[in-house]
Formats: structure tokens, sequence, C-alpha cells
């Protein structure tokens, strides 16, 4: 998900730099979700991992 992430963030960076605004607008909007998304599951791993009394790391 993260490389998702990475893809999207270069896409609108490009965009951005080509002058296509609305795409690039459009591709940092997605990124930010999929940011979002993948924080919250990284979060819910680790608690899961905490309660099975597994490590962390």
């Amino acid at each position: 998900m993260l490389n998702w992430t990475l893809t999207f963030v270069v896409l609108a960076i490009i965009a951005a730099v080509l002058g296509f605004s609305g795409i690039a607008g459009a591709a940092a909007g997605i990124a930010q979700v999929l940011f979002v998304v993948f924080l919250v599951l990284l979060v819910v791993s680790f608690i899961a991992r905490a309660i099975r009394g597994q490590s962390v790391v």
C-alpha cells in the first residue's frame, strides 16, 4: 500500500511540473487517503500483535 502511495505522490509531482493541476490535485488526494489507510492498518497490526503477545519488531 505504501508503494501505491509513493506512486501517486510521484505522479502528482510530475503532473504539477507539467502544469496539469487537476490531475496533480487528484493524485495528491489519492496519495493522502492511501497514506492514512496505511497508517491505520499499521497501528491495528501493532495492536493485534501486542494483544497476541508477539514481538512488534
